[in-house]
């Protein structure tokens, strides 16, 4: 809504009245603010999902190579004395060559099972050319697709060469021989890991890309030449999945300081912890750690792989620290492929990180393929070195006198970092950096509750934080996790698990797999779990049994029927949706389930649930219902009566107030529809056959209603008239753009209104088949087709024409499915539509002369219509071509499509976007229907099974997957609306203070007492005749309901902001009008004489308007030419609607629970004409066409509930007021123009005043004690509550002084002292109180 400038300007008021007020709105309820009325009912798009690993690998075999010829040193290295000579922590010289070689290589094998013992291991200790081959392609052989490490440590050999060689021995070891790297990857093949430790290592890496690429371009010649040599060979393995580990550039040597080991790199990737504290102790740091030497280190106590002891806490420090830094320097991809696919490499990989640190301080960079970004300066290094300070302090204590070591403070500090993270973040940021590390703390008892809690609010960021998760490699853990039987783990674990399905649900497969589902089930069956963890788990279950038939079997094994029953009651609203749904899956297409479920009488539990006060869990029992009855397994008598009494139960919700639940109707009613086909196509030929024969007279053939709303006979006015069957309501809901577009377009040239009488949609204008249907295909039966069969039906008893099969309980549900097929929800007609359409078709076509079928062309044909006598095929606007094959034949067969009385002004026919005609003989029916292309036939699409699969495709309300959105959005974050610091709350405290200034400034004016109330604020020509009128109680908006559109001014600016289609069919009007939310987001409510109701959004302020809801807020009204129509009443601190008119009750809606929750019988035989209701006082004042009012106490039963009486009047009561005060009266005023007041205590009215008699509008105004009379006489009088005249209005102000036409409708302010009135000549007018006052 747009500010009002004046009102921003305004003296602040006295805040005393204002906070109250203010207080008063902050309380009131809203209508109508749920999710399911502010969102599409659809699932979440599903993120593409890449954490899983495509391919693990094992390292399988090892080749480790060594080239040390112990005591000769190679020519072209010149070492230093002392120099660096450990190899494997062995010192060579201090035992014979060839003892020492063995050992080292020994050692090396011991080092390397540390990391990988599966493995197998084969040493070539100082190799020739030709055992390094044997070697490798025998290894190659037994590993086959895995992969094969070789290490090659050529530290007594010369340095690589730069044409790609490495050096190796001859047989006597008299010379050195070159080993070329081709050679080596065509032995070693892929995929390989390559470790060289030797001197300018860098080359070597170059070299076998050189060779890598040179071997593809080979191939690809050799693919082209089929004579080339390389064509019969076949084909080599890529070169792309090998990895490399060399230790230094092309152009460096190795370190050569005597304090470290002469395979330092080794080292580093084999024994990182060893190498990591001797690397720390050499620093200058280190001499504050007091009495830490080389020797003392040798000592700490501990197994690397147990974490309780010193050592093995380094250890798992070092992984978890090496692993974060990965994460979040790599990108994802390289991140999953080196350090998640095969635990040699990753491990190999974190432990080259360190090495990079050490080497690179000794001025050699270790090089990798793929290459890493540089990570030795990355700050978790910082955190190594603490630990490790840490670690070493206590050594002395722990070595000489025994104390008990004290473990690290590491992963605490780090889950402290993360949750710093997670509570003091903005929205958009990068990832923590601690999630990594998170992970490792899940493996530790100590801390795995904290870390569980903190992954548990990460995760619950959203779909974004979960994938996250999932990439750095959470699922296993959480999936381990479920063998735990620790019980203060479950509430963690089913939140985690439930923010894990809702955003891949894929994961289904991996619970059944690993018996997770047990897990859940247990946690569903436990009666001491908090509510909301039973419905994630039951949420997890339902993912599970999703689709999946194995996760249906083993939960239908673990019970999961009888647990679910069991909780059904529960007072948990969102418990019992997803009980309901998990249901509903569980025997989706599983008849096992569905005996199971007969057998506990599943079907009747869930009847309970059809009356749920919350419409989503309605919809979740009517969702698992029709899952019961749709199952496709062979049908027992006993199965068949079961359906007959689902079905009939489910028939009772046709009225619900909510359209998700008669959505999710329609839905289940289809599934019964796709089982019982053929009993289904003979109701629909008997009731099409039913509907020729009668001519129902639509109370639109005859005289419009009365001369309050007259024919439209003015052409020039802007009317958005293309909206012309009801179907086209969609042109107000989905094709959002079209108010604005067409507002000011002039569609009927032609002549008035009569262009646009609705044919039906098979003969509509453009627009209408641009809008018509959802995908502009062409139904058998129009809308208008099914209205009238709705209302024969009835009328006629079709009982005796079915016969008494089954009592016909398809006849039943065909009239439900008529009735759906007109519900004011265009989503629901729609589904409705294609349910009876699809039926309507399958018996056409299986009625139709054999002869047709057999000639293959009916894809060239419209179907039969059911409806058509004649013989011509309808064509508008020259003929599309007719498909040649038979079609001469064809013509005399196929009936044309449904055409009612064609008015002779249609206008001409012009083919929708994309030249695409309506009209079925262009487009086959066949193609859409059943969605393949034209060129196959009929037959194929005619057999019953691709049928059921187009009904069954089709039909689908996305309700499950909106529901499982829940999970996957912060549950934990607090709402917007209470967020003090957000837009939405700015906005509605913005408007509440506006609200607090009118009232206090209106109260100001009518405490003065209005003595005039004649001043034309307004006037202006209104597209429509006005019918109802009705203020905006706070801002400068009115709305102007004319027969079955909306037009919206703002009077103080004197513009029109907008103007709407309602969709009521042509025969209704629009009858009353309310604004709910006024104080707020403001929604418009209209009822029409049919008794439906719909609720409008986003009007007047830029937007398109959208509807938000809409039911049948009154069945069997039968629109007549002069009922009451349906009156209304709304009450928005009980967010109660009083709906009345032509009917025998007032029936009392509650719009939180979207159900109808009382019928008062007003015990009359007329109708009511005006309701009017106190909630203070809980009392319901209601006026009669038989002139009494009566007062109904709605606390009390139906039978005594009618507290009072009053039969004073003669005539119609055109107006009855409750005041809304404690002691307030009840004013009511009939058509003689008789004004009576009553105290709802005296049985006599204690005041009459007369005023002009032929009333057609009265209002009152609630604050000023005024009442507005307009009659047929053209003139409208103004009294004060003693019944003297103050304004007598006659002519038009400055409007050439035209007299007013008959007055229409008339409305006060209920604040300001304005009333508007609308005319029969189109004019909309508000006068006001005299300038000075306002």
């Amino acid at each position: 809504m747009k500010m009002d400038s004046d009102l921003l300007l305004s003296p602040a008021v006295g805040l005393g009245e204002e906070e109250e007020a203010d207080m008063n709105d902050w309380k009131l309820p809203l209508a109508f603010m749920k999710k399911r009325h502010s969102e599409k009912i659809e699932g979440s798009k599903a993120l593409a999902q890449s954490w899983r690993m495509k391919d693990r690998m094992k390292t399988v075999s090892v080749a480790l190579v060594l080239c040390l010829n112990v005591g000769v040193d190679p020519p072209d290295v010149v070492k230093t004395s002392p120099c660096a000579r450990l190899e494997c922590w062995i010192d060579p010289l201090s035992m014979s060559p060839q003892k020492a070689l063995e050992t080292i290589g020994a050692n090396l094998q011991k080092q390397y099972e540390n990391w990988q013992p599966r493995a197998r291991y084969k040493q070539s200790l100082d190799p020739t050319v030709d055992e390094v081959k044997k070697l490798c392609t025998s290894l190659r052989r037994n590993a086959k697709e895995e992969r094969v490490l070789f290490h090659y440590n050529g530290h007594g050999v010369p340095r690589p060469t730069v044409n790609g060689e490495i050096w190796v021995f001859n047989k006597n070891y008299t010379q050195y021989i070159p080993l070329s790297i081709y050679d080596l990857q065509t032995w070693m093949g892929s995929p390989s890991i390559f470790v060289y430790d030797c001197s300018n290592a860098g080359i070597i890496v170059k070299s076998f890309k050189q060779f890598a690429l040179q071997r593809e371009q080979e191939l690809e010649v050799a693919a082209i030449n089929s004579s080339h040599p390389l064509a019969q060979m076949p084909l080599p393995p890529s070169m792309k999945n090998c990895i490399q580990l060399a230790a230094c550039e092309a152009s460096e040597l190795l370190p050569m300081n005597p304090d470290l080991p002469a395979d330092l790199f080794t080292s580093c990737l084999t024994t990182p912890i060893k190498i990591a504290l001797r690397w720390f102790c050499m620093q200058k740091s280190a001499k504050l750690v007091p009495g830490v030497t080389l020797d003392l280190i040798e000592k700490i106590p501990g197994r690397l792989n147990d974490r309780r002891t010193p050592l093995g806490e380094l250890n798992w420090i070092f992984t978890a620290i090496t692993d974060t830094i990965a994460w979040n320097v790599l990108p994802r991809d390289l991140f999953q492929k080196l350090f998640r696919q095969d635990l040699l490499v990753a491990s190999l990989f974190r432990n080259f990180l360190l090495a990079e640190r050490i080497m690179r301080s000794y001025n050699c960079t270790p090089v990798s393929s793929p290459r890493l970004p540089p990570t030795y300066m990355h700050a978790m290094w910082q955190a190594w070195d603490l630990a490790v300070d840490i670690c070493l302090s206590q050594l002395p204590t722990i070595i000489e006198e025994g104390t008990a070591f004290r473990h690290s403070p590491f992963f605490a500090e780090q889950l402290t970092a993360f949750q710093v993270w997670l509570t003091m973040g903005v929205e958009n940021r990068n990832p923590p950096e601690q999630l990594p590390i998170v992970l490792q703390v899940l493996l530790s008892q100590v801390h795995r509750l904290r870390a569980l809690d903190l992954l548990g609010r990460f995760l619950d960021l959203g779909p974004w934080a979960v994938s996250l998760a999932l990439s750095v490699g959470i699922f296993p853990y959480v999936l381990k996790l479920l063998q735990s039987s620790a019980r203060e783990l479950r509430p963690l674990l089913v939140f985690i698990w439930a923010k894990i399905l809702a955003v891949d649900s894929s994961c289904q497969a991996d619970l059944v797999k690993d018996n997770g589902h047990k897990y859940f089930l247990s946690v569903l069956a436990d009666s001491y779990m908090p509510a909301e963890h039973r419905t994630m788990a039951v949420f997890i279950l339902a993912v599970i049994v999703n689709s999946y038939n194995t996760g249906q079997e083993a939960c239908l094994q673990g019970n999961l029927i009888a647990n679910c029953l069991e909780q059904l009651s529960d007072p948990h609203p969102l418990l019992r949706q997803w009980v309901a749904i998990c249901l509903g899956r569980i025997w989706q297409n599983f008849d096992p389930a569905r005996w199971c479920g007969v057998r506990d009488s599943a079907h009747e539990k869930l009847y309970t649930l059809l009356s749920d006060p919350i419409p989503e869990v309605r919809c979740a029992a009517v969702f698992a219902l029709g899952t019961f009855v749709g199952n496709s397994a062979e049908r027992t008598d006993h199965s068949t009566t079961i359906d007959h009494n689902v079905a009939m139960m489910l028939a009772q919700l046709i009225n619900d107030g909510s359209p998700v639940v008669r959505k999710e109707l329609v839905v289940a009613l289809s599934h019964l529809v796709v089982q019982y086909e053929s009993n289904f196509c003979t109701v629909a030929l008997q009731f099409i056959e039913e509907e020729k024969n009668y001519t129902v007279s639509s109370p639109a053939n005859s005289a419009e209603p009365g001369n309050l709303t007259p024919v439209r006979d003015s052409p020039a006015i802007p009317r958005l008239r293309s909206v012309n069957s009801y179907t086209n309501i969609r042109a107000a809901t989905t094709a959002r753009n079209l108010n604005k577009s067409l507002q000011n377009l002039n569609l009927n040239e032609e002549g008035g209104p009569a262009a646009f009488s609705p044919g039906n949609l098979s003969t509509s204008s453009s627009a209408s088949s641009t809008l018509g249907s959802p995908d502009n295909d062409e139904y058998i039966l129009s809308f208008e087709t099914i209205d009238k069969m709705r209302r024969v039906s009835s009328y006629s008893s079709l009982n005796s024409l079915i016969g008494v099969s089954f009592n016909s309980v398809y006849t039943q549900i065909w009239r439900v499915l008529l009735h759906l097929a007109a519900d004011p929800f265009p989503e629901v007609s729609d589904l409705a539509m294609k349910v009876l359409n699809s039926i309507a078709y399958k018996a056409t076509m299986n009625a139709r002369p054999q002869r047709i079928l057999d000639s293959g062309s009916l894809t060239q044909s419209a179907p039969a219509s059911p409806t058509s006598k004649g013989t011509h095929i309808h064509q508008a606007g020259g003929s599309p071509p007719m498909p040649s094959t038979s079609s001469s034949s064809l013509t005399n067969e196929v009936p044309k499509p449904p055409a009612r009385e064609q008015p002779a002004t249609r206008p001409p026919y012009t083919p929708t976007l994309g030249g695409q005609a309506p009209h079925s003989h262009q487009f086959p029916r066949t193609r859409k229907m059943f969605d393949k292309g034209p060129e196959q036939g009929a037959e194929d699409g005619d057999e019953p099974g691709g049928h059921r699969n187009y009904i069954s495709a089709t039909l689908q309300t996305g309700l499950c997957d909106w529901s499982a959105k829940y999970f996957a959005q912060p549950v934990m974050k607090i709402p917007e609306e209470h967020d003090v610091e957000s837009q939405v709350r700015m906005e509605r405290q913005w408007r509440f203070l506006r609200n607090t200034r009118v009232r206090k400034q209106s109260r100001g004016i009518t405490q003065k007492g209005v003595s005039r109330l004649d001043d034309q604020i307004f006037i202006n020509r209104n597209p429509g005749v006005p019918s109802v009128v009705k203020f905006h109680p706070f801002n400068t908006c009115i709305a102007v309901a004319d027969k079955d559109s909306i037009c919206f001014w703002d009077w103080e600016k004197g513009e029109r902001l907008d103007y709407f289609y309602n969709g009521n069919p042509r025969y209704t009007r629009i009858t009353s009008m309310e604004y709910l939310n006024g104080h707020d987001c403001s929604l418009l409510l209209t009822a029409t004489d049919d008794g439906a109701l719909r609720i409008w959004k986003n009007f007047a302020d830029q937007k398109n308007p959208e509807m938000v809801t809409a039911w049948q807020g009154l069945s069997d009204m039968l629109p007549t030419t002069r009922g009451a129509g349906m009156v209304v009443d709304w009450e928005q601190e009980t967010g109660l609607l009083m709906t009345s008119g032509d009917v025998r009750v007032v029936r009392i809606w509650d719009i939180d629970r979207e159900m109808k929750v009382q019928d008062i019988p007003t015990g009359a035989d007329s109708c009511v004409t005006s309701l009017s209701c106190d909630s203070q006082r809980s009392l319901i004042v209601a006026g009669l066409g038989d002139g009494s009012v009566r007062v109904f106490d709605r606390r009390m039963g139906p039978n005594e509930c009618r507290v009072m009486t009053y039969r004073e009047h003669g005539a119609w009561v055109v107006k009855a007021h409750i005041q809304k005060e404690t002691d307030g009266h009840i004013i009511s005023v009939s058509v003689n123009g008789d004004v009576r007041f009553f105290e709802p205590r005296t049985p006599d009215s204690i005041n009459v005043l007369q005023t002009v008699k032929g009333l057609t509008a009265l209002d009152i105004h609630p604050q000023a004690n005024l009442f507005a009379c307009g009659s047929m006489n053209q003139f409208i009088a103004v009294y004060n509550s003693n019944g003297d005249v103050i304004s007598n209005i006659k002519y038009y102000d400055g409007f050439m002084g035209q007299r007013i036409g008959a007055i229409s409708c008339l409305a006060f302010h209920p604040h300001w002292p304005h009333l508007a009135v609308g005319s029969n000549d189109y004019y909309m007018s508000i006068y006001s109180a005299e300038k000075r006052l306002r």
